[in-house]
């Protein structure tokens, strides 16, 4: 208790006292003796606290205009702040890709028009960025520019759904949509040379692995209901990313794995970027000593090409590992045990639907890769665009046309730029012909 609160407690005290003496008089009674001395006694001791009080409010006032700031160093945690500023972080627990999830879904719900989708998103309470990405990118005759960093978003978000990616494949910015590597086709010639011997003068052979632009456009059907649902939604937003990211994927490995390039259109695969000499026809047995003699095939042969197998793994169809995992040695044990701990070999597998199962004159062949995917390359633009549509349709997995406006869909289309390649071909090798496992399906 400060000294002046215990100062007015006891002017309080005295004065009621006091008080009641003074009403005992008012009422026509007669004070004593000894209440008239008590009388001027506490009169006194009024007078003289309301000096104590005072005094003890100047000598604060005094106190507080001269205080001096705490040295905050040694406040201790229990200290005041001061001056310091606070240091605050704020972690976004939010799924990545989640705000183009939110444009895509403002855009459609207010049909197209930038402005009011920027106004929706604003009013639904979406964060700040997204508002300012809709209200400041201008719209083209494409759609709807995504910032940068929240594409980035995507792309990076990509990597747990697309094997090539998954496996290390790099990523590099593709500047006005081209770049070009350079690789060594052919090594210097080296060796030791006697007295008075000329030194041979060779050169290294160079090549480039020229990487450009392609389109890469995804089609993400919405249910009309789901876009009903105009405010922050994560479960809404969190189903519209996973169909972006697992559309886009599936294509991403389909085409990187086993495309021909299509004329230039999209980019090559592996499959067709493997030279000749690196793609082994699988025997037609299936015994255990055929088959590791493949396998082991296929990892010698980039084994000889030197390559860094910094990332190197196996791609393939389920079928096939199914297969390799049942079959069984001599003494009845698994003969590739591994395959438990998602290795065969000693090198990590990943599966891919997207390897055919039905290819060859039977329909019954599949494909076993094996390669270095750390000199792989995914060449980038960084940009992504989005539009949307509710009259459009679209192909289902079937290659059924499906009219978005008869199942009350909208659809978002999403448009980005990339190529792929290894910068040494012959880090890749492939496996065909592969028809272990048939049976399993039958």
């Amino acid at each position: 208790m400060s000294l002046v609160t215990k100062l007015r407690s006891e002017r309080a005290e005295a004065n009621t006292k006091l008080q009641a003496l003074a009403t005992k008089e008012s009422g026509g009674a007669t004070l004593s003796a000894e209440e008239l001395q008590e009388f001027s006694q506490l009169e006194q001791q009024i007078a003289d606290l309301s000096a104590k009080i005072a005094r003890a409010e100047s000598a604060e006032r005094a106190a507080a205009a001269a205080a001096v700031p705490l040295n905050e160093s040694a406040a201790g945690i229990n200290g005041p702040p001061g001056n310091r500023p606070a240091h605050i972080t704020v972690t976004d627990n939010a799924q990545a890709g989640t705000r183009v999830a939110q444009m895509a879904r403002m855009i459609a719900a207010a049909g197209g028009n930038q402005m009011q989708a920027a106004e929706l998103a604003r009013s639904s309470g979406m964060g700040e960025d997204v508002v300012m990405a809709l209200s400041t990118t201008s719209p083209g005759a494409g759609g709807v520019l995504v910032p940068a960093n929240m594409a980035r978003e995507v792309i990076e978000s990509l990597r747990p759904t697309s094997i090539l990616r998954s496996f290390g494949a790099r990523p590099l910015p593709l500047v006005n949509g081209n770049m070009g590597l350079p690789r060594i086709k052919g090594n210097t010639t080296v060796g030791y040379i006697g007295m008075d011997t000329d030194i041979n003068v060779t050169g290294m052979v160079f090549d480039d692995l020229k990487l450009q632009a392609k389109k890469l456009a995804a089609l993400v059907p919405i249910s009309n209901d789901l876009l009903k649902f105009s405010g922050v939604s994560p479960q809404v937003d969190a189903i519209v990313v996973a169909d972006l990211f697992t559309s886009t994927g599936l294509y991403e490995d389909i085409t990187f794995i086993r495309s021909n390039g299509n004329g230039g259109v999209s980019p090559k695969g592996l499959r067709y970027w493997a030279p000749a000499f690196n793609i082994v026809t699988a025997p037609a047995g299936t015994s255990l000593a055929e088959l590791d003699a493949f396998l082991g095939g296929l990892m010698l042969r980039v084994e000889m090409a030197s390559a860094n197998l910094a990332a190197s793994g196996w791609i393939m169809s389920p079928r096939s590992i199914r297969f390799l995992q049942a079959l069984r040695d001599g003494n009845g044990n698994k003969a590739y045990p591994e395959i438990e701990q998602g290795k065969l070999k000693g090198y990590p597998f990943k599966l891919s639907t997207q390897i055919p199962i039905n290819l060859g004159a039977g329909g019954d062949e599949s494909e076993i890769y094996f390669g270095d995917y750390s000199d792989c390359y995914i060449g980038e633009t960084g940009e992504m665009v989005l539009a949307y549509s509710t009259e459009a349709s679209y192909k289902d997995g079937n290659g059924d046309t499906i009219s978005a406006f008869q199942r009350d869909q909208t659809l978002v289309r999403v448009i980005t730029h990339n190529d792929f390649g290894p910068r040494h071909v012959e880090s890749i090798a492939v496996g065909v012909g592969v028809k272990w496992g048939k049976d399993m399906l039958a």
